[in-house]
């Protein structure tokens, strides 16, 4: 999963940053609101942390921006906590949610949880595909109960394939989720990994759809 920060405070944003990286997710940055307009605007994201207070575009005018723009993804708002008024205009303003500084980093992290898998239509942490289950909060990975070892890479292209279960993705949307906008999208990385996975997973769940993609479906075993 693939999200961008936006937040002008060097040691808060590199305080996100690192949280982030550590629980799985590639991670954009922008030190102001006219850099995280331009990148939300044309990058895809599976969600965004913006905070209220930018120099050069504000918080408020770069999420209304975004959406007159048609951009749909998950918005989490970083507010001052005294500041109610900013909260409702960020909800106003198409926010999904909002955590109020200062703040504990887990909160962060679990609001960003909750705003990705409601975005993919899951209501729990943990997503099944026949005999395989994954726990997004954990990062767990089981076959049939039995604990599943996978790489940082791995685990991060098989929890988008299991966010988008029933749907075929792409390789190219692969690599843009998955990865930050300096990899080399010529290369054949997500083919190499979806080896391994199948090879670790030991269970017919990924399907390759001739000239289309990936498919994970709801039942197969």
């Amino acid at each position: 999963m693939r999200i961008l920060i936006v937040e002008d405070d060097p040691d808060l944003r590199r305080q996100l940053e690192g949280a982030c990286k550590e629980a799985g997710y590639v991670v954009d940055l922008a030190s102001d609101g006219e850099e995280g307009h331009f990148l939300g605007d044309t990058e895809p994201y599976d969600a965004v942390i913006l905070d209220i207070g930018l120099p050069k575009m504000d918080g408020i005018s770069v999420l209304e921006a975004w959406r007159r723009g048609g951009r749909l993804m998950p918005v989490l708002l970083l507010t001052a906590r005294d500041r109610w008024s900013d909260k409702v205009a960020g909800i106003d303003a198409g926010a999904d949610d909002y955590v109020a500084k200062p703040f504990h980093m887990e909160e962060v992290l679990a609001r960003l949880r909750a705003l990705v898998r409601r975005a993919a239509g899951h209501a729990s942490n943990e997503i099944e595909a026949g005999p395989l289950r994954l726990d997004v909060r954990s990062g767990r990975v089981t076959v049939d109960g039995a604990l599943v070892k996978l790489t940082s890479h791995e685990f991060r292209l098989l929890q988008y394939l299991m966010h988008h279960r029933n749907q075929i993705v792409s390789r190219t949307e692969l690599i843009e989720h998955l990865y930050d906008q300096d990899f080399d999208r010529d290369s054949n990385t997500i083919e190499v990994f979806v080896g391994r996975l199948r090879k670790k997973l030991a269970v017919d769940v990924i399907e390759t759809v001739r000239g289309l993609g990936y498919r994970i479906g709801a039942g197969e075993g």
